[in-house]
C-alpha cells in the first residue's frame, strides 16, 4: 500500500480550516488604523522568519496597512512571547512562534509570563517536521539499525538537540523510554554550531527542524535522514519513515507554529486576524513557500489552536516529570 503524502492526509483539515469566518465578525470598527508589528521569537534568516515575513506581506495587502517584522530571539521563544504578553492589547502587536514557549517552557520555570493569562492564541500557521539525521560518525543504515546499536552498546550513541527540554530532547526521551535503549544526550545552544559539528562527525545523530539547508546536506549525502517527526512522510523525502511508522508514536512530534496576541485584545480584532491569516494560508504562493521548506500549512479556529496548546502542555508536563528533565 502506498504511503500517503502529508498533502493527502491534511487536505480535508485544511479545507475546513480555511473557510472564511462571518462577515460581521471580520469588521471591527476602526481597526487597523496604523502599522501592525509581528514579533518573531527567532533570529532573522531562519525558516520560521521566512514564513512570518511572507505571511506579513500577505496580511499587509489584505488589511491595507503595513505589517512589520520584529525579531526578538532567545530563551526558546520566551523573550519574544514575553514582549507580546506585555504589549498593549489593541491588535497592533502580534507574536509568531512555536507553541513551546506556552506549552513547554512554563513547566521548566523558564517563562517570564503566564501563558494562560497573558497570551491569546489567534490561529495555527504550520507544522514544522523534525528530522532525525545520521552524521558521518554514524554507521547506522536506518533507524532500526541505530536502535539495535543503542541496545548493544548503551550510551555509546551521542544524540544532539537544540538544548535541554527542547522538542528534540522530548523526542529523544520518548524514544529511549519506548524502545528501551540508552542514548547520550548532547545539548547545543545554537543550530549553527550544531550543524557544523554534525557535518564534521563530532557525534552520531542530531534532531533538527526540516528546511532547505538541511535537505541540501541530505541530498548531497553529507547527512543521512533516518526518520521524521511529522503527521506523514515528507514529499521531499518519501523513503524516510515517520517515527509513528517505526512503532514510536509517542515520539512522533513536530513543531506547531502560530500567531498570538496579548490577552484582552478585542474579540472582534482576534476574529478578523484569524480570518485574514486563514485567507492568506489559502493562497497558492504561500502554500508553495511552505511546501518548499517542508512545512505543513494548518490554519483553523482560535479555539482549536488553544486546545492543541493545552494538550501539548499536559503531555509535556508528564514527560518532563517522568524523565526528570531540567532546564539549564
Amino acid at each position: 500500500m502506498p504511503i500517503p503524502s502529508r498533502r493527502h492526509l491534511l487536505a480535508l483539515m485544511c479545507l475546513s480550516a480555511l473557510a472564511p469566518l462571518g462577515h460581521a465578525q471580520s469588521q471591527p470598527a476602526g481597526w487597523p488604523a496604523k502599522p501592525i508589528r509581528i514579533v518573531v521569537a527567532y533570529p532573522a534568516g531562519g525558516v520560521s522568519d521566512t514564513v512570518a515575513r511572507a505571511l506579513a506581506d500577505k496580511l499587509a495587502v489584505q488589511l491595507g496597512t503595513p505589517v512589520v517584522i520584529d525579531n526578538k530571539a532567545g530563551a526558546s521563544g520566551s523573550i519574544g512571547m514575553d514582549a507580546v504578553a506585555k504589549a498593549a492589547p489593541d491588535g497592533y502587536t502580534l507574536g509568531f512562534a512555536a507553541i513551546s514557549p506556552l506549552a513547554l517552557n512554563p513547566h521548566l520555570g523558564k517563562s517570564p509570563f503566564d501563558p494562560q493569562k497573558d497570551i491569546a492564541p489567534v490561529v495555527s500557521v504550520m507544522y514544522s517536521p523534525v528530522l532525525l539525521l545520521g552524521t558521518p560518525a554514524s554507521k547506522a543504515k536506518d533507524f532500526r539499525d541505530l536502535l539495535a546499536t543503542a541496545r548493544a552498546r548503551p550510551g555509546e550513541i551521542r544524540w544532539t538537540t537544540s538544548g535541554p527540554a527542547s522538542l528534540g530532547h522530548i523526542m529523544l526521551e520518548q524514544i529511549m523510554a519506548s524502545a528501551h535503549v540508552q542514548i547520550t544526550h548532547v545539548p547545543y545552544k545554537g543550530g549553527g554550531q550544531q550543524m557544523n559539528d554534525a557535518l564534521g562527525g563530532q557525534f552520531e545523530v542530531l534532531s533538527t527542524n526540516a528546511g532547505p539547508a538541511v535537505l541540501q546536506h541530505v541530498k548531497a549525502g553529507r547527512l543521512k535522514a533516518l526518520a521524521v517527526g511529522a503527521p506523514a512522510r515528507l514529499d521531499s523525502l518519501p523513503d524516510v519513515p515517520t517515527l509513528a511508522e517505526l512503532g514510536l508514536p509517542a515520539a512522533n512530534l513536530s513543531s506547531l507554529f502560530g500567531i498570538y496576541a496579548p490577552a484582552h485584545t478585542p474579540a472582534a480584532v482576534l476574529a478578523r486576524l484569524n480570518a485574514e491569516v486563514n485567507k492568506a494560508l489559502a493562497q497558492p504562493d504561500i502554500r508553495s513557500k511552505l511546501d518548499a521548506t517542508d512545512n505543513v500549512p494548518t490554519g483553523g479556529t482560535a479555539v482549536e489552536f488553544a486546545r492543541q496548546i493545552a494538550q501539548e502542555s499536559q503531555s509535556n508536563a508528564r514527560i518532563i516529570r517522568s524523565a526528570g528533565i531540567q532546564a539549564q
